[in-house]
């Protein structure tokens, strides 16, 4: 069971397969199969956080026997909660924190806890906001031997 304040594994998952990406040589395309294996993420799964990450314009794709993916944009212009927010949507600490609090939650006009959870969610999306995907590269993975395929195969 998931708890609210708890990374769901898409999550994690995205954010795995985005540092990888990251980690590589710029402007190589990588097979998901490889980012899968290296990242130890479930093949199926990653399939379908890709494609939504693609949908989330932070990811290119390739098709063919040279295929794969690789980031969009540098990883310097890409932060934490642009992947997390591609992946799931606006992220909110409590329900009473989303656009429609109010009908979310009966006592949101008396709640004493909305402050702290604005306050607590302000922080957390600050940090967020502010770490770039190029801040978690894994420097060993620059050094792997992985294909080009020319910008005009890729979209």
């Amino acid at each position: 069971m998931q708890h609210v304040l708890q990374v769901s594994r898409k999550i994690d998952y995205g954010l795995r397969a985005m540092i990888f990406l990251a980690s590589v040589a710029e402007g190589s395309v990588i097979p998901f199969r490889e980012i899968a294996r290296a990242m130890h993420i479930p093949e199926d799964f990653l399939a379908k956080i890709l494609k939504t990450l693609v949908d989330g314009s932070l990811v290119l794709s390739a098709r063919g026997s040279h295929g794969g993916y690789q980031l969009a944009r540098p990883s310097g212009e890409i932060s934490f909660l642009e992947i997390i927010e591609a992946i799931e949507g606006p992220v909110r600490m409590n329900v009473c924190l989303a656009d429609a609090g109010k009908e979310a939650c009966g006592l949101a006009d008396s709640c004493t806890m909305q402050t702290v959870w604005r306050q607590g969610q302000e922080r957390m999306l600050e940090v967020y906001r502010a770490t770039k995907l190029s801040e978690l590269v894994i420097p060993e993975m620059r050094r792997l031997s992985t294909l080009r395929v020319p910008q005009a195969a890729i979209g």
